[in-house]
Order: C-alpha cells, then sequence, then structure tokens
C-alpha cells in the first residue's frame, strides 16, 4: 500500500488518473493560492494522522520521502514503534538538521541517480 499526499489542483486530473492507475493511494488536500498566485497544498499535517492513526495498524514499515524537519514527531514516533524503514530526501540541501538523529534510515536520492536514472537502450535487471 503506498500513500500519495498531494494538494488538489483541478488541472491535473490526468495526473492523479495515472497515479492511482500506478497503484497509489492519492490522498488530497485542498490547496490555497499564495501571495504571487501559486497553488500551496501542505501535506504535513495528513501524512502525520495517516501514518500514526489512520492507518497505523495496516502497515508494518514506513518510508517517509521527505527531508523537512517538519516531520521529526512522526519519525520519533515510527523509530520508537520500530516501524520506520526509511528516509528518502530528495538532496541534501533540503534535509533539516532536525533529522540529524535519524542517520541510518537517511537516503538521498540525488547520491543514488545513476541506480534510479533511466538509461535508453540500457537493460536492467533487479
Amino acid at each position: 500500500m503506498a500513500f500519495l499526499f498531494i494538494g488538489y489542483i483541478k488541472e491535473n486530473q490526468n495526473l492523479y488518473k495515472h497515479l492511482k492507475s500506478y497503484g497509489y493511494i492519492v490522498v488530497f488536500k485542498p490547496t490555497t493560492k499564495n501571495h504571487l498566485g501559486k497553488p500551496k497544498g501542505n501535506v504535513d499535517a495528513e501524512l502525520v494522522l495517516h501514518a500514526a492513526a489512520k492507518e497505523y495498524h495496516n502497515y508494518d514499515e514506513a518510508v517517509i520521502v521527505s527531508g523537512d524537519g517538519d516531520f521529526y514527531c512522526l519519525h520519533k514516533f515510527l523509530q520508537e514503534n520500530n516501524k520506520l524503514l526509511r528516509i528518502i530526501i530528495p538532496n541534501s540541501k533540503s534535509e533539516s538538521s532536525l533529522l540529524k538523529p535519524f542517520q541510518k534510515y537517511k537516503t538521498f536520492i540525488e547520491f543514488e541517480k545513476q541506480k534510479l536514472e533511466f538509461k535508453k537502450n540500457e537493460r536492467r535487471y533487479l
């Protein structure tokens, strides 16, 4: 079961349809607009609520994809309950200093690029 928490934007219906077809359970947050008119849909509270309460008994381990320090309390809770598997951080510049205690759980995508990128005409066997 893979949850994806995302701000809802009406114009992105095709994206949401594709994500669902790939097996994601998409949890939407209503969006607002910032002072520049860009959509804003902060999903921190939804992720914490689902991981720590609503879905807690429905999974064995969690992988959180974010370098945001706002999730410190969730990481700590999951660690204490032996449910924290990985914290995947997009790049080292987006990592909060609050995540220092979770070194053994962290993976930085920027350092795994060669394993993850698709190369045309290259066969991969997992």
